[in-house]
Parts: C-alpha cells; sequence; structure tokens
C-alpha cells in the first residue's frame, strides 16, 4: 500500500502545540478585552443556509464562498443548500433578526470564530481564518456616541497586546460621499466604485488613483486634483483634527458632507471621555472601507512601528443590519480583526514567539519505586490549581530536563530517591537555571510564589507570546 504525503492544505494554519498557545493567548487577550467593554459572547453554526447567507451586498466576497454539499445531494445533482460562513456579519444579522423579541437592546456582542473564503492560495492568505468581531446592535435608532467607544476598545486591545506603536485612523463615509456629490460624482453606482478605489488610495498611491480615476471612470483632471487634496488631508491627533473639520465645512455646504462632519465631531468630542489618548487617532479623509455596507463612521487601525502589515483592525457604523430578514430597523457599529492573518504576520516580524508550555511543572521520576510518590506529588499540586505533567516512567534527569526544556515547562520538581531520603523535593527552574529545595508538604505553596513571580519577571531572553 503506497503511503498518502501527510500535508497541510493551501490557505489553513496549523501550529506546532508552543506556537498554538501563543496564538491562544492572543484570542485571550482579544476576549477578555471584549468581555471588559461589556460585550457579550455569541457562537453561530460554521454552515448557514445558502440563502440566508448569500444577501450581503458590495465587495467580492460572496465570489469565494465554499459550498457544502452531502454525498446523496450531489449524486442525485441537487444544489447545494448550505455554504460555510465568509465572514460573522451575515450570521450576526440573521441572528439578531431570528431572536430580535429575546434580545436586550442595545445589544452589545462579541463574536471569536473561524470563517472560510476560496483565497487564491499564495503566502499569507487563508482560507480557514479566525475573526474576532464586536458590534453594539440598536432597535431604530443608536446614537453616534456609541460610534466612540469602540476606538477606546481598539486602544485598550493593544495596550494590553503590548503594542506602543499603533494609530486608530478614523473617517465618515457621509463626508466622503457628500464631498464627491459636491464634485458631480452623484450618488449610485458609480460613486460607490469610486469610493472603492480612493479606499486604497494608501496602499497603492495618489498616481495609481489618478489614473484608475480618468480611465475607468472618465474623472477629469481638475477633478481628480481636487479630490487627491481632500483624501489626502490628515490630522496628526484628534485633538488637531477641530480646525480640519472647519475649513472643510466651512468650504462645502451640501448637507450629507455636513452630517458627515458633525458626526464626526461628535465621535471626537467623545474619545477623551473613553480615555483614548490623544496621539493613539487621528483623522483621514483616505479611510472609506471597500464595502458599501457603511455609512457612517469608519476605523482601521495600524501598527505605526510595521505600517507594511496594513490595516490590523476595522469597522464602521451600518445604518440598517438585518434589512434582509427583518422590517425593524437595527442600526449599529462595529469592528473585527483577523486573528490568523496577525498572528501570522507579527510571527513572521518576530513580533510573537513560542510560548511557555500550558504545562507549569513537570515530575521527574528517576526511579520506579517512587512513582506512587510522584503521583502523589501530582494530584496535590493539580488540586492546588498548578498544571501538571507526571512522568510515567523512570529515565535518565537530563533526558526528562531536555524534554521540559524543548516542550515548553518551566520548573520540573524531583522527588528522586536522594531527596525524599533527606525529606525534600528539589525544583529546577529552567529558565533562570537556578535550584531549590522544599519539604513536599510546602511545595505546592512554593510553587505557586515562584510561578506568580515568573509572571511578572520573566527571565531576560526567555520566551514571550
Amino acid at each position: 500500500m503506497s503511503l498518502v504525503q501527510p500535508r497541510t492544505l493551501p490557505g489553513a494554519l496549523e501550529l506546532l502545540p508552543r506556537e498554538q498557545i501563543a496564538f491562544q493567548r492572543l484570542l485571550d487577550t482579544i476576549r477578555a478585552t471584549y468581555e471588559r467593554f461589556g460585550f457579550l459572547p455569541v457562537e453561530t453554526p460554521v454552515m448557514e443556509l445558502a440563502e440566508v447567507l448569500l444577501t450581503k451586498e458590495g465587495g467580492e466576497t460572496e465570489r469565494q464562498v465554499y459550498f457544502a454539499q452531502s454525498t446523496g445531494d450531489r449524486e442525485a445533482g441537487r444544489a447545494p443548500e448550505l455554504a460555510l460562513r465568509f465572514d460573522l456579519t451575515v450570521p450576526l444579522a440573521r441572528y439578531v433578526a431570528q431572536y430580535e423579541h429575546q434580545l436586550a437592546f442595545p445589544f452589545r456582542r462579541y463574536q471569536i470564530q473561524r470563517v472560510y473564503r476560496g483565497e487564491r492560495a499564495q503566502r499569507g492568505r487563508f482560507r480557514e481564518f479566525y475573526q474576532c468581531d464586536i458590534d453594539i446592535v440598536g432597535k431604530d435608532a443608536l446614537p453616534v456616541r456609541y460610534d466612540a467607544e469602540l476606538p477606546a476598545v481598539i486602544h485598550h486591545l493593544f495596550t494590553g497586546l503590548g503594542f506602543a506603536g499603533f494609530r486608530i485612523e478614523i473617517n465618515n463615509r457621509k463626508l466622503l460621499r457628500g464631498f464627491l456629490a459636491a464634485l458631480g460624482i452623484e450618488d449610485g453606482e458609480r460613486q460607490k466604485l469610486v469610493l472603492r478605489e480612493v479606499d486604497k488610495l494608501d496602499k497603492r498611491g495618489a498616481d495609481w488613483l489618478r489614473e484608475t480615476l480618468a480611465g475607468q471612470f472618465g474623472v477629469d483632471a481638475p477633478t481628480v486634483d481636487r479630490l487627491l487634496a481632500f483624501v489626502g488631508s490628515r490630522s496628526e491627533s484628534y485633538g488637531h483634527a477641530g480646525e480640519l473639520l472647519d475649513g472643510l465645512a466651512a468650504a462645502h455646504d451640501h448637507p450629507l458632507l455636513q452630517q458627515g462632519v458633525a458626526e464626526l465631531r461628535e465621535v471626537l468630542a467623545r474619545l477623551a471621555d473613553f480615555g483614548v489618548p490623544d496621539s493613539h487617532v487621528r483623522l483621514n479623509f483616505a479611510i472609506a472601507r471597500g464595502l458599501d455596507y457603511y455609512t457612517g463612521t469608519v476605523y482601521e487601525t495600524v501598527l505605526t512601528d510595521h505600517p507594511e502589515i496594513g490595516s490590523v483592525c476595522s469597522g464602521g457604523r451600518y445604518e440598517d443590519l438585518a434589512s434582509h430578514y427583518t422590517k425593524s430597523r437595527l442600526p449599529g457599529v462595529g469592528l473585527s480583526i483577523g486573528a490568523t492573518r496577525l498572528f501570522w504576520q507579527l510571527r513572521e516580524l518576530g513580533l510573537f514567539r513560542d510560548s511557555e508550555s500550558t504545562v507549569q511543572v513537570l515530575i521527574a521520576l528517576l526511579d520506579e519505586a517512587q512513582l506512587p510518590e510522584a503521583l502523589r506529588l501530582a494530584t496535590a499540586l493539580r488540586e492546588a490549581g498548578i498544571n501538571v505533567e507526571a512522568q510515567l516512567e523512570p529515565g535518565k534527569l537530563k533526558n526528562q530536563l531536555k524534554y521540559a526544556d524543548r516542550a515548553g515547562i518551566r520548573f520540573v520538581a524531583i522527588p528522586g530517591p536522594d531527596e525524599l531520603a533527606r525529606g525534600v523535593v528539589a525544583v529546577k527552574d529552567l529558565a533562570r537555571q537556578s535550584q531549590f529545595e522544599v519539604a513536599p508538604a510546602e511545595l505546592a505553596r512554593a510553587l505557586e510564589v515562584e510561578i506568580a513571580q515568573a509572571r511578572v519577571m520573566p527571565p531576560a531572553g526567555g520566551d514571550a507570546g
């Protein structure tokens, strides 16, 4: 029988255990931050009915959908009724519409689950990946002040992840749409297409945008110049955005633009109240977000020390979340983090390293006669809340220490024959290359202290995740 070559399908991120621990800690930090801001967990099935899923407008996501079909349906030639979710927004819309009368509004939900897209097989693009979303959904109305809370969540999260250099770029699509209308690019399909191209400005540059607008959309040179001057506007911080908005409001009287300016003023005025530092938010008129789904405030977050990564967190305001599923008006605001891509990129840059194991202590076994005592020690440590692996086969100490080091287990407890004869257990800290002895009855308390100190003061050059 020929062997099948073991391999991972392209576009899936598969990690070794210590890498997986680092990734899990990223997800845990995101989850803890969302919960700290009062968001509630939701999970939806990985598959949705195709007619329910394929309703979202804007972008090319629907062309990348994976359909799910039973063998029987396929053999009978029936069209697939199910599809794998390609984001978490459409399932949220279905969820809110379905349970509308059982939910408390504004409904604050977070969702951390895998999604699936038929991406082209290339480095750094994933077909299966984690998205980490939060949304605040209102019933009939949702005041714009809620839009100011999401930058506070982003700031708290990326500070907690240890990033000093990050910036939240903020804009309002009404402002952009009003400006385009004032230029003669009226609301409609042409304006939507132009907005999608404007959103690519920071990635592709002004020359590319100029050629695209002139060549594909027939925008004349003076209009392109005015648009480029507009979308090139930035504020160094949100505290300095007032003058920029004042000048814009004075120069253009289009009602939609004026509404966008007013909404931005309110959001920016609330940021300090939410504890967002002035330097971490910048007004950027080029931020549009590619989906027509967004109607007002929009955000993108970049790591200023690593701009090559691009946006690491994005989102915005929408006016009618579930119009395909209910006649109720459900406006909201939300953001999403593509955690798999973020982790992969940070690991490629060396900013995420393998984590220590979730196993905190290894109980070594040097002699078969010590097995009962080793297992009693392991049980006592587990009852004290410590994660323990006990060696069940005796072996040389150097081999067991090598195993612990390779597995990322920092502490090794050694109840060897000599130690037990003296009424002690030896404990080796592999990170600091130090060792101490303690009575078996005091082992749990001593390790609790050591583990707590290790969290506060990791050794220089030790693994971090």
